[in-house]
């Protein structure tokens, strides 16, 4: 065994005189595993966050995005989506068409997001992660229905179960000249609801989903669209589906999977992650000076083993060795407790989820949780770094005591 070992571990579990260093250093380990087991259970809620967060999405977005780069549309003919169909790799392809108007029912009236998709949206499954009441259906051509956000119906009242009021939707375009007729100033067209979907808050609140032929008449596109949604086939690797998409599309367009469409939202939360992962590292700092101060006066308590192990041919460094040694078991030993817990918690959320979300949620109730080995590794490179950084001075300290040995 090394000696520089032997000795800190000695100094470590020596039950010979339980006086205020030990109860330090005690104190010393309680505090690095407390710290460690937050910092496991935190980055470990925001990896679940996250997850949930993707997941909720991409129910509702599909797995590849088609935009224009320059304008807000495109022109589209048969040939154009077969050539994108007949790529490798490409199971559905949605054609869309999305914008604001002005969506009033009864009495009550909002903009909201008017999306027009191919009538395959539906058998995409595009809810699965979410909630719908009413009829999963856009109707037929003489009656169009529309699949209406949650929190849009909430805006406007909405009775799925009044037959007599529609929908009507109306969007702007230039009036003729000289005309003082106000209608002629915006599109009108009514829809029947059909369905309220819950998704995500955002899209809840922002959504109306209508049949493509519904949109385009109302916006006037003709055969322009403002993006196609592409579902990649099982199997397939999306990024080379995209790939194989930008070869063909070239520079014209732009080509966003389910985490570029959503970039700044995840972007947040990672940023998020990493401030709390940094608050928590200085928060563990700080209670790794109780390992310098106890590691201090253990230098002081310790000047006759000092002494001693000087006139027996012991060195300065095998002193800084011992005692760079004696605050990294005080340090680990916290680090592997709570490590430990750290895991038991994530593990036992995961699976019976105690804490719940208290917010009464109808898409998740407790908090989630996913581990990453990463989170584990950055946690425990912490640890060491912080560890050697508060072990080094009282080291440092006591390899340059003044010790004489009285016999």
């Amino acid at each position: 065994m090394n000696l520089s070992y032997f000795i800190a571990s000695r100094y470590f579990k020596s039950k010979a005189k339980k006086n205020f260093i030990t109860v330090l250093s005690r104190i010393s380990m309680i505090g690095v595993a407390v710290g460690t087991m937050a910092l496991v259970v935190v980055l470990s809620v925001f990896n679940g966050l996250e997850d949930l967060i993707k997941g909720l999405y991409a129910s509702f977005d599909a797995d590849l995005k088609v935009m224009p780069y320059e304008g807000k549309s495109f022109e589209v003919d048969d040939a154009f989506l077969e050539e994108i169909e007949a790529l490798e790799g490409v199971e559905v392809l949605t054609e869309v068409i999305e914008d604001n108007a002005l969506v009033k029912y009864g009495d009550h009236q909002v903009v909201a997001t008017l999306k027009g998709v191919s009538d395959n949206f539906i058998a995409q499954n595009r809810f699965k992660n979410g909630h719908l009441s009413g009829e999963m259906s856009f109707g037929v051509d003489n009656q169009p229905q529309a699949l209406i956000g949650r929190g849009l119906s909430y805006f406007l009242l909405l009775n799925l179960d009044n037959e007599f009021d529609l929908i009507q939707v109306f969007y702007p375009k230039d009036p003729k000249s000289g005309s003082i007729d106000p209608s002629s100033m915006y599109n009108r067209e009514v829809i029947k609801p059909g369905g309220i979907f819950s998704v995500e808050k955002q899209i809840d609140d922002e959504f109306l989903i209508v049949p493509l032929d519904f949109a385009s008449k109302l916006l006037d596109y003709g055969d322009r669209r403002t993006g196609l949604e592409i579902m990649v086939a099982e199997g397939y690797d999306v990024q080379d589906v995209k790939a194989e998409l930008r070869e063909l599309l070239g520079e014209a367009f732009i080509i966003q999977d389910s985490d570029e469409q959503h970039a700044s939202l995840i972007m947040t939360i990672r940023i998020e992650k990493l401030f709390v992962f940094l608050t928590l590292t200085f928060i563990l700092a700080v209670a790794s000076f109780n390992i310098f101060f106890s590691l201090s006066m253990l230098a002081i308590e310790k000047k006759k083993d000092i002494a001693v192990i000087l006139s027996m041919g012991g060195t300065k460094k095998l002193i800084r060795s011992i005692y760079l040694k004696e605050g990294a078991i005080i340090a680990f030993s916290g680090a592997l407790v709570g490590l430990v817990l750290g895991f038991l918690i994530c593990w036992v959320q995961d699976n019976y989820g105690l804490v719940s979300l208290g917010v009464g949620s109808s898409v998740i109730d407790a908090y989630p949780i996913k581990m990453q080995w990463t989170d584990f590794l950055y946690t425990s490179l912490s640890v060491v770094i912080i560890t050697m950084i508060a072990s080094y001075r009282p080291a440092l300290i006591a390899s340059r005591v003044k010790t004489t040995l009285h016999l």
